[in-house]
């Protein structure tokens, strides 16, 4: 359960006056003072000023819609600011563009990967670079590329095409264009919301290798211990004002979380009080077709009524074909899933999944989850209509569809909605989740599959998301929760099994112990 407390944490005095360190000593590379920007009405930066130090590896931490992205698109030239100044190295300069921030060595590597999928890593990182002579300027900057990659610790084909690529890979692709261009001020936005702790281990210890050189980074991020152990130094921002900057040394969880949230949010685990019969039965369950994701085999679970079944892994032993096939995007090959009521799911839809009473959460929002093109309106209606709830698809009720919507958006707390024709993809990731979470509850759900469903969301969201999925639990349904967040699958799960290889290859009651799930995720069991 969560609970809230508006009481903030103290700051100690010496937090509150300034980081120390090194890092909080060293020259000035990025000063921006006094910025404000609107969009509309709607104040996205009240006031903000904030500095980055050379040689220093700099946490932005905030909520989902704090203003963090918007502060660093205006250092990034894709937004002008209406006031305040920016300054690099103690001199005044305007960035009213992309192509002055590139010239003035400020890159930056957007949530969003900017790559084209049928080019080649250095062919994506050739767009970057400009024009001349193709082949010669191809031959120098592979050699530069391969350069830079050797030195930061990346490994990576670059005669590969990026749509064959991990995330984590492409990843490498979008920081190497920066640093091809010569980039001394370095931004990362989310960059670890989409990768693994392995993976995140392993970018930050290039992102200290860059800094160590002299270079400046910045990472935008919600994760709190993200901030603690890989920044110099972590500003906090709130609401569109900047609230404060630390050093990591001077502050614990707690007083940070205050700082960002503005009050006190702790989660505890409580299990279910009314489990009953099984709902969802998988037997033997493989599928070894294409994609991205390991084949799974041999896959045998049963989640019953009031559960909620965490399934625990480390990323890509199978757990996102699995989802696919729970939600209908795969078809299984071998097996039975059995559902209680229906009997055996053989390639059933995803609108005949729902119509069966599934809902789905996935890990891949902006893929599957919303279109960020269509209007608020239209993604959380989207499954209504077809259902026929506000009357036929060519005679629609769009007053009925109106006001269904404007209740869900207030009832799951929906911020940054400034009307409801306005773009999905308008909103920030927290408030993205939060409209799939409200169209996927709309219909009372007595299955739901939650795949990674905090992926990318500030600590106040991702409440949200848990506080919605113990009520789904609560009210008798059944949660199927894949997450490779370790620490989420102990806080909400009354059973745990663990996949690895594509395979369940261990189940443990809650409360679990932690190494001993650790030792199965590795093989270790």
């Amino acid at each position: 359960m969560t609970s809230l407390s508006t009481t903030a944490a103290p700051i100690s005095e010496q937090a509150s006056c300034a980081a120390t360190g090194l890092a909080a000593l060293a020259p000035r590379a990025l000063q921006l003072t006094n910025i404000v920007k609107s969009f509309g009405d709607y104040v996205a930066l009240d006031d903000v000023s904030f500095d980055l130090r050379r040689g220093e590896v700099h946490a932005l931490l905030g909520e989902n819609g704090a203003g963090k992205s918007t502060l660093m698109n205006v250092v990034a030239g894709l937004y002008t600011s209406d006031s305040g100044t920016v300054a690099l190295n103690g001199s005044p300069v305007i960035i009213d563009n992309p192509s002055v921030a590139h010239r003035l060595g400020i890159g930056m590597v957007h949530q969003h990967y900017r790559l084209v999928d049928t080019f080649t890593a250095l062919e994506n990182i050739q767009l970057e670079n400009g024009h001349g002579n193709y082949r010669r300027s191809m031959a120098k900057l592979r050699d530069r590329t391969t350069e830079i990659a050797e030195r930061i610790g990346f490994g990576i084909d670059l005669d590969r095409p990026v749509g064959e690529m991990s995330i984590s890979e492409q990843q490498r692709v979008e920081i190497l264009k920066i640093l091809t261009a010569d980039a001394r001020i370095i931004i990362l936005d989310e960059p670890t919301a989409v990768l693994t702790d392995a993976e995140a281990d392993r970018l930050f210890t290039a992102m200290a290798g860059l800094a160590a050189e002299g270079n400046s980074v910045v990472f935008v991020t919600h994760k709190l211990r993200e901030a603690l152990t890989y920044a110099d130094r972590i500003t906090v921002m709130r609401a569109g004002k900047m609230v404060r900057t630390v050093a990591p040394n001077d502050i614990d969880t707690t007083q940070l979380t205050s700082m960002i949230v503005g009050e006190t949010i702790v989660e505890r685990r409580y299990p279910s009080s009314n489990i009953g019969d099984p709902k969802i039965v998988l037997k033997g369950v493989s599928q070894a077709g294409g994609g991205d994701d390991a084949p799974i085999s041999d896959v045998n679970f049963t989640v019953r009524e009031g559960e909620i079944y965490g399934i625990a892994g480390v990323g890509g032993n199978g757990q996102s074909r699995l989802a696919a096939l729970l939600t209908g995007l795969m078809r299984h090959d071998q097996g039975r899933i059995l559902l209680a009521g229906h009997g055996a799911l053989d390639g059933e839809t995803p609108l005949a999944l729902r119509e069966l009473g599934f809902a789905c959460i996935h890990s891949d929002r902006a893929h599957y989850g919303l279109a960020n093109d269509l209007t608020i309106m239209e993604n959380f209606s989207v499954s209504a209509v077809l259902a026929g709830d506000f009357g036929s698809p060519f005679k629609i009720d769009k007053r009925r569809m109106r006001a269904s919507t404007q209740e869900a958006v207030k009832a799951f707390d929906v911020r940054g909605v400034r009307a409801l024709h306005q773009k999905a993809g308008l909103l920030s990731g927290g408030n993205a989740q939060k409209l799939v979470l409200a169209r996927e509850f709309s219909r009372a759900p007595s299955i739901v599959i939650a795949h990674s469903p905090c992926r990318g969301l500030d600590v106040r969201a991702a409440a949200a998301v848990h506080e919605h999925l113990h009520d789904a639990r609560d009210r008798g349904g059944t949660v199927i929760l894949i997450s490779e967040d370790l620490d989420e699958i102990l806080l909400m799960s009354d059973r745990i099994g663990v996949m690895s290889r594509g395979a369940i290859v261990a189940e443990f009651d809650a409360p679990a112990d932690r190494n001993a799930i650790g030792k199965a995720m590795t093989g270790h069991a």
